[in-house]
C-alpha cells in the first residue's frame, strides 16, 4: 500500500458515492457535446460525420480515464481539488477547439488531449508510489506516449491525413484496453479484475450520471432552437417530438440493465471484459445521442421543409445507433441481446432510404413511434421477468 504523505490523497472504500468534484468534471462535457453536435450539423456529409467522430472518440476516452483515475482519490482533499482544476479547464478547451480541429486549431486539439492525458497519468504515478493501482497507471501511460506521435503528426498535417491518423491514434487507446493495456515488463490487467478502488456501485452510478450530462444535449439544443423562432403548430410538434425521443432514449436506457449494472460487474468472473463492454456500449450511445440532437434542430429547424438525405439519415440514423448500443449494453449486464432493441435498429436502418422523400418531421415521427415500442417491449418483458438478475457474459 501507498505510504507517506500521498496515503491521505486516496480514496477509502467508504467514500464510494460520487462527489461534486465528479459532477463538476462531468459538467464540462455538455459544452463538447453542444460543440460536436454543432460540428456536425454544419458539415453534414460523411466525411464530417467521420471528422466529428474522430473528435468524438477521444472525448470520451478522455472521460473514461479521467473518472478511472479519480476513482483512486479522495474527492474531498483540497490538494486533490486543486489538481483536478487543471484537467478540468483543459478539457474546457480541448471543447472550445473541437469545431476548428479540423483547421486552425488542429494543434490545440491535440496538445490539450495530450497534456490532459499525460500529465494527470504522470501525477498519479507520483502519488501512487507503493499502490498496486500504479502499474495500471504506468501501462496506460505507455499506452498514451505510444499514440502522442499520431496526434502532433496529424495536426500539422492536412486535413484527410489528420482523420486517419487522429482515428489510428484513438482506435489504438481503444484496442489496447480492450487488451488489458498490454506493457513491456508489466503484462496486461488480469481479466478477473478492474483494478478500481471504489465499489461497483460507484461505477455504475458514474455511468448513469455522465449519460444524463450527454442527454442534456438534445435538451439544450431542443430549447435553444425552439426559442429562436416563431412558436408555430409546426414547430411546436417538432419540438414536442424532440423532447419524447430525448424521454425515451432515458427509460429506455435505465430500464433493467441501467439500474442493474453494479450487479453485473460484481457477479461476472471477467468484470474487465463486462467493464470493457459498457465503456463501448456508452461511446456508441453518446454519439448516438450527438446525433439525435443534430436531427432535432434539422426538425424544429425544418419542421415541413423540402427533405434532405443525409438530414434523414441523422433523425433516423441517430435513435438506431443508441438502440444498437444499448443491445450491446444490455448483453454486458444479462449475456443476451435484447430483441426488440435490434428489431428497433434495424428498422430504422431500412427505413431511412424509404423516408427519403418525407419531410423531417415525419422521420422524426417514425423514430418517436419505433423508440415507443422499444420501451413498451421493455415494460411487457418486466412483467413477465420481475425478478430478472444480471448474468454477464465470460
Amino acid at each position: 500500500m501507498t505510504t507517506g504523505r500521498f496515503h491521505a490523497l486516496l480514496r477509502r472504500p467508504e467514500q464510494g458515492r460520487t462527489a461534486f468534484l465528479e459532477l463538476f468534471f462531468d459538467l464540462v462535457f455538455v459544452l463538447a457535446f453542444f460543440q460536436l453536435s454543432q460540428q456536425l450539423l454544419e458539415h453534414l456529409s460523411w466525411t464530417g460525420a467521420f471528422q466529428t467522430l474522430v473528435l468524438l472518440l477521444p472525448v470520451l476516452h478522455l472521460w473514461a480515464a479521467t473518472t478511472r483515475l479519480l476513482d483512486a482519490f479522495d474527492p474531498r482533499h483540497p490538494l486533490v481539488q486543486l489538481l483536478t482544476m487543471p484537467i478540468i479547464f483543459g478539457t474546457l478547451v480541448l471543447a472550445a477547439a473541437a469545431p476548428e480541429a479540423f483547421g486552425r486549431r488542429g494543434l490545440v486539439f491535440a496538445g490539450a488531449y495530450l497534456t490532459i492525458r499525460l500529465g494527470g497519468l504522470a501525477i498519479a504515478i507520483h502519488v501512487l508510489r507503493g499502490h498496486e493501482a500504479q502499474r495500471s497507471a504506468v501501462r496506460i501511460f505507455f499506452w498514451v506516449g505510444m499514440s502522442a506521435p499520431a496526434w502532433i503528426a496529424g495536426a500539422l498535417l492536412p486535413d484527410t491525413v489528420r482523420a486517419a491518423l487522429w482515428m489510428t491514434a484513438t482506435v489504438a487507446e481503444y484496442a489496447a484496453l480492450a487488451l488489458g493495456f498490454p506493457t513491456p515488463k508489466l503484462g496486461r490487467h488480469g481479466p478477473r479484475r478492474l483494478e478500481i478502488v471504489v465499489s461497483e456501485e460507484h461505477l455504475a452510478e458514474r455511468y448513469q450520471q455522465f449519460f444524463i450530462i450527454a442527454l442534456g444535449e438534445p435538451i439544450l439544443v431542443t430549447g435553444l432552437t425552439f426559442a429562436n423562432g416563431e412558436f408555430g403548430a409546426d414547430r411546436s410538434t417538432a419540438t414536442v417530438l424532440a423532447f419524447a425521443t430525448t424521454a425515451l432514449l432515458w427509460r429506455i436506457y435505465i430500464h433493467r440493465a441501467g439500474e442493474l449494472l453494479a450487479g453485473a460487474l460484481a457477479a461476472s468472473h471477467n468484470p474487465l471484459r463486462v467493464g470493457v463492454l459498457v465503456l463501448y456500449a456508452h461511446v456508441i450511445m453518446v454519439a448516438a445521442i450527438v446525433a439525435v440532437a443534430v436531427g432535432d434542430e434539422i426538425v424544429i429547424t425544418h419542421p415541413l421543409g423540402h427533405p434532405d438525405p443525409a438530414w434523414i439519415a441523422v433523425i433516423l440514423g441517430g435513435p438506431a445507433l443508441f438502440l444498437a448500443g444499448r443491445a450491446i449494453f444490455e448483453y454486458g449486464v444479462f449475456g443476451r441481446m435484447s430483441l426488440p432493441r435490434v428489431i428497433g435498429a434495424l428498422a430504422l436502418l431500412a427505413l431511412t432510404p424509404r423516408m427519403r422523400p418525407a419531410p423531417p418531421l415525419a422521420a422524426a415521427t417514425t423514430a418517436a413511434l419505433i423508440l415507443t415500442g422499444v420501451a413498451v417491449a421493455d415494460a411487457l418483458r418486466t412483467r413477465r421477468l420481475p425478478s430478472e438478475q444480471p448474468s454477464p457474459p465470460g
